[in-house]
């Protein structure tokens, strides 16, 4: 990885930039989770990601990888459960206290 600098001053700054998905991702609550955990738990791992410029890519990756996992457990529970359209028009309350079961875990 070639680094370019600037002089500012009497300084050399790097002259670094971010990708245009990295900058408009917004770290959600799962990679905000990872987060936390390498901070309290693992801070080497942390301080290598965040000093090779890889900890948002990382959590980026990490926020997706379980965003889709729990939306495919969700519809695999929903399907095991019945819980289809259906349900939706026939009962409407039954439904969303069902599928908010689902999501909370319980």
């Amino acid at each position: 990885m070639d680094i370019t600098y600037t002089k500012m001053g009497d300084y050399f700054a790097p002259n670094l930039v971010l990708s245009e998905n990295v900058k408009n991702f917004r770290i959600g609550k799962y990679g905000r989770l990872r987060l936390k955990y390498l901070k309290e738990n693992k801070k080497a791992e942390y301080i290598i990601l965040n000093m090779n410029g890889e900890l948002k890519k990382h959590l980026m990756e990490i926020d997706k990888l379980a965003k889709d996992r729990v939306e495919f457990l969700i519809k695999q529970q929903a399907e095991r459960q019945n819980v289809d359209e259906k349900l939706k028009e026939k009962d409407q309350l039954k439904w969303v206290g069902m599928m908010n079961v689902r999501q909370l875990g319980v």
